[in-house]
Order: structure tokens, then C-alpha cells, then sequence
């Protein structure tokens, strides 16, 4: 309210037409900009006025200021007639025109807010500390509590079987690891965990339901911002860090030792977008390693690897801002200084149609030699399978100690692809034939010749490519949506419905990765900066012949 402009009215009825809220203030401003002095509570009917620049003294009374009693009796009288709706004996007192009591206001509006359908506007000045009181008690005082969620359910990690667990202090412990952070501090790796029912002690030990190991809670902290104190104890419904957690990943379940309980994890998509990353100097060569290996630990949808060909370290994540934000931590929190590359997409090959593929590998050098031989044949399988390899083999035509060293070879080679070198999904590769050289033959020559096999049998089964698809979640004001849609459209995208939210439209579609990179800003310019998207991964799905042949072309290129 102390910013130069500040209008309480107009932006309240601002989030009544374009949000399409049910907003009911229960404070009235006194003053704005640089008079902005406090607020009239219009539950209690005080008046607050800050006597000090940091918010911390105000005086209270119940004299109303000059002007405002026309505008604190309509609006109060608008609370108690949003109230009403939720409580009988409010209804009542407002029919009787009487008024209610502050107990019975506060919990009326609690009961609309926690149903979603009220909306509570309070107002304040953050610079000074003015009004940052009442926010944090109207959190209290009105939003959902973990008594107000149903019992959480979760699996047996034994039998399967379903549990369920209130949110009480007396349930066996269970909670949810959902964030890990090394801590610049010194204090080492943090598991932030939330507490679903029961309570943990310091220095006690637990049971990581999802991969079966025992962890010992070393120390637990509370978290205040850049703050943290220790906490003996942690209850249903508190939000703590544990430090000492070794075994402990995101999206992990914690639980009583002997009530064991593994809740609903996370589910973390693949990478779909990589750049390739170099320090600029020598000194920053190892940071840089120590720097995207912590990073990775964090950020389950943040991966790193070595590209074999280039010698290269990509970094792969689920789209520009991602990455954009990693490299600027990399210079904030690590002092690495890096180069990055162009975003690549992350395409993937698969195949139409079933092939037969024959490898040979035999060298002749005088003295002992190499010999093997490798016949497969291949077929597209289900989608999300990946690659399955079967062994056919009959006879003893390959001996079972080179099998192994074949499957390698043939997972191998399916990570460069035939169309642009990318990794191979859902194909299955059977072992059908093959010969050995009782001298000769070692599991490098079988491992080479599946290898070759594959490639072989790739060429001929009609190889494509496939391009990740996003799920777009666009909102915008109605009268840009026509302008979006033939954007999305001109970005290949196919629209999946749309919706209305009060004076907005929220458009969803599914749109190629490729076609999206720069997308914030053109919305940006397209609604004049009133419109937002969400985007997230959704599926593969085969890419258009010419745009494949385009990214094959590059690809050939660049290697």
C-alpha cells in the first residue's frame, strides 16, 4: 500500500473480474502511498495505526477515521453477508439484523476459505513491516490445517496391502523426503521431509520404505530462510531438514521400523532438453565436476553424463529456464564460471517394422585371432518398453559364457541409432543364430559382432524418429485467445480443450519440444504480458518425415 499508485479498491475489484474470485477484504487501508498509516480490521471494528517505520508498535482503537464510515459499514456488512452462507446462526442474526460475534466471524470464514470459495484481501506495506502480522495470522486463523486433509493412504512395502495412517501423534511415524539440498553451510546434505502422522526424535532411527535401508536421524532442524535451529522432536504436520541421511533420495518414504509404510512417491519425468557444458579456465575443470554432481543429487530431473563421441558433459533438463537456472547457480552458489552450447533436444529412434541382422567379426593376424558370429532378429515393442533382448539360441551355437557379451554389445550400440545417432527405445532384439571358433572366439569378438548384428538389422526395419511432445497449459485473457491458438497451431501443436476461469481462458495442448524453445517471450509480446504457461512432458511420438530427415541432416553434420 506504500507503493506510488497503490489503489486497494481497484485491485480488489481486479481480482474479482479477471480471477473470477469470491474476494471479501476484512481490512480497509487508512492512507495510501507515502500515508499509508494502517488498517481498520473489520471483524474486531479497530483501527491499527503503525507508529513506527518497522511495523513493530502501533496503537489500536475503536474510533473510526474521518471519512471512512460509509465504506467500513458496507464492507462489513458484505463480510457478514458472505459469512452467512456458511453458518445458520450467522444467517439467523443477519435476518434479525444483529451482529455476530468475532468467534463465530473467524470461524465462518474459515469454513469458506478452506472450501475454496472465499477469498479473504488484507493489505499491507512489506517495506516497513506494516500489516505482515495479521498476514501471518490470517494463515493461522484461515487456511487448511493437516487435520483439515483426509488420512493419508500408502502401501505395505511387504504385502502390498493398503494402509492408512491419521494425522495424529499417536500413529506409527511416516513421512515423505521431498527435497535434498547440500548445505552451503558446512552442515553437509539436507533431507527436508514432511511428517504424515506419528513423531520422530532426534537421534533415532528409521526405515527408508522405498529402498529397504536403515538411516539414523543424526540431527533435525527447522528452517527459517537462511536460518535453522535444532529441534529435539518433530510432529504430524511439521516440515523439518534431517542431516546424516546417507541412503535417502527425493520422493523416499521414512517410517517406523516396525510399521513400515511406503506413501505415494514422486514420479520424476526424463530429461527432454541438453546442452553441452565447458569450464572456461583450467581452475574451474574440477568445480565444475564437484559442482554438477551436487546439483544432480538435488535435482532428480537434472542429469549429467560424458558424451563418448565429443568427450564432452552435457546437462539435460526439462527445458530452457531449468538450465538456465542451473548455470546461473553453477556462477552464484559453486564460482564456476562455464560456457554452455545451443539447447539439443533429446530425440529418440524406434522402428516399423521386424528385420533380420547378420555380424561377423573375424580377424586373421597370424597367431591366435578373433572369431564371432551374431545373428538377431528385431521388432518394434510396446511403448515405454525400452529395449528387451531374448536369447533364442539352440544347439549350443553360441556357447552361454559369450551370451552375456552379445546382450552388451547389442545395448550398446542401441544408444547411437541408425537416422541421427540417438538412443534406441522400444525394440526387441532376439539372439536367434550365431557360430564360435573353439580357438578364436572371445566374449570382445561376440560383443562386437551383436553389436554389428543390430546395426544390420536397424538399417533394414524401417528406423525413425521420435520427438518429445509437451503438455501445454496455457491461461490468457479471452480476447488474446484466438492469437494463442493459431500460435500453437503454427508450432504443430494439437489442442486438447480448453476451459473457462471467470474472465480468462486456459488452453491445453500438446506441442513438440522443438517448437517451443523462446515460447515465454512471444506469449509474452502476444498478451502483452498478461498470459502464462505451464509445460511439462507428456509423451514421444513419432516426428514428421522432412523435420526427421532435417534433424538427421544436422546431426551428420555436426559429427
Amino acid at each position: 500500500m506504500d507503493r506510488i499508485g497503490a489503489d486497494f479498491y481497484g485491485s480488489l475489484q481486479s481480482i474479482r473480474t479477471r480471477l473470477g474470485a469470491r474476494a471479501i477484504p476484512i481490512q480497509l487501508p487508512i492512507g495510501a502511498e507515502d500515508s499509508f498509516a494502517g488498517y481498520v480490521d473489520l471483524v474486531t471494528k479497530q483501527a491499527i495505526v503503525y507508529t513506527d517505520d518497522l511495523g513493530t508498535t502501533n496503537t489500536e482503537s475503536l474510533d473510526i477515521p474521518a471519512g471512512m464510515a460509509d465504506l467500513i459499514n458496507q464492507h462489513r456488512h458484505d463480510l457478514i453477508e458472505a459469512v452467512a452462507d456458511f453458518d445458520d446462526a450467522i444467517m439467523h442474526l443477519y435476518l434479525e439484523e444483529k451482529e455476530p460475534t468475532e468467534a463465530q466471524i473467524n470461524a465462518a470464514l474459515r469454513k469458506g476459505t478452506v472450501a475454496g470459495i472465499l477469498v479473504p484481501v488484507l493489505c499491507g506495506a512489506a517495506l516497513r513491516n506494516r500489516g505482515v502480522q495479521p498476514i501471518l495470522d490470517a494463515v493461522v486463523d484461515y487456511l487448511p490445517s493437516p487435520a483439515d486433509v483426509p488420512a493419508v493412504e500408502g502401501t505395505d512395502p511387504k504385502t502390498g496391502g493398503l494402509l492408512v495412517r491419521e494425522h495424529d501423534d499417536a500413529e506409527p511415524f511416516a513421512a515423505l523426503a521431498f527435497k535434498i539440498q547440500m548445505d552451503p553451510q558446512g552442515v553437509g546434505k539436507l533431507t527436508f521431509f514432511r511428517v504424515y502422522s506419528g513423531k520422530l526424535r532426534a537421534g533415532s532411527n528409521v526405515l527408508n520404505a522405498s529402498n529397504g535401508r536403515k538411516e539414523r536421524i543424526g540431527r533435525i532442524l527447522r528452517m527459517h530462510a537462511i536460518r535453522r535451529e535444532d529441534v529435539d522432536e518433530v510432529f504430524t504436520g511439521d516440515i523439518a531438514a534431517a542431516v546424516g541421511l546417507k541412503f535417502t533420495t527425493t520422493g523416499d518414504t521414512l517410517a517406523d521400523e516396525n510399521h513400515p509404510i511406503q506413501l505415494e512417491s514422486i514420479t520424476f519425468p526424463e530429461p527432454v532438453i541438453s546442452v553441452a557444458i565447458e569450464p572456461k579456465t583450467k581452475v574451474d575443470q574440477e568445480k565444475l565436476g564437484m559442482a554438477l554432481q551436487r546439483l544432480s543429487e538435488e535435482d532428480p530431473t537434472f542429469k549429467v553424463h560424458t558424451d563418448d563421441e565429443t568427450g564432452q558433459t552435457i546437462i539435460a533438463g526439462m527445458g530452457e529456464l531449468h538450465l538456465e537456472i542451473i548455470i546461473d547457480r553453477l556462477l552464484r552458489e559453486f564460482r564456476v564460471d562455464a560456457n554452455q552450447g545451443k539447447p539439443q533436444v533429446a530425440y529418440k529412434e524406434a522402428i516399423k517394422k521386424p528385420a533380420h541382422g547378420v555380424g561377423r567379426f573375424i580377424r586373421q593376424s597370424g597367431g591366435k585371432g578373433q572369431f564371432g558370429h551374431a545373428e538377431v532378429n528385431v521388432g518394434p515393442g510396446e511403448r515405454g518398453s525400452g529395449i528387451v533382448f531374448e536369447d533364442k539360441i539352440t544347439q549350443g551355437r553360441i556357447p552361454r559364457e559369450f551370451i552375456p557379451a552379445v546382450e552388451k554389445g547389442v545395448k550398446e550400440a542401441l544408444q547411437t541409432g541408425v537416422v541421427g545417432g540417438y538412443p534406441v527405445v522400444d525394440i526387441v532384439v532376439t539372439l536367434v543364430d550365431g557360430s564360435f571358433h573353439a580357438v578364436d572366439s572371445n566374449e570382445l569378438a561376440f560383443h562386437i559382432a551383436g553389436s554389428m548384428a543390430v546395426k544390420d538389422a536397424m538399417h533394414k526395419a524401417s528406423p525413425y524418429l521420435l520427438e518429445p511432445i509437451m503438455k501445454v497449459d496455457v491461461v490468457m485473457p479471452e480476447e488474446h485467445l484466438g492469437d494463442v491458438m493459431g500460435d500453437l497451431a503454427s508450432r504443430r501443436g494439437h489442442i486438447l480443450g480448453m476451459e473457462g476461469r471467470g474472465t480468462s481462458q486456459n488452453v491445453r495442448a500438446h506441442v513438440p519440444l522443438a517448437e517451443m524453445f523462446g515460447y515465454a517471450t512471444e506469449l509474452r509480446s502476444m498478451t502483452s504480458g498478461r498470459a502464462t504457461y505451464s509445460m511439462e512432458f507428456s509423451h514421444y511420438a513419432e516426428m514428421p518425415g522432412n523435420l526427421a530427415e532435417a534433424v538427421g541432416r544436422r546431426t551428420t553434420s555436426r559429427t
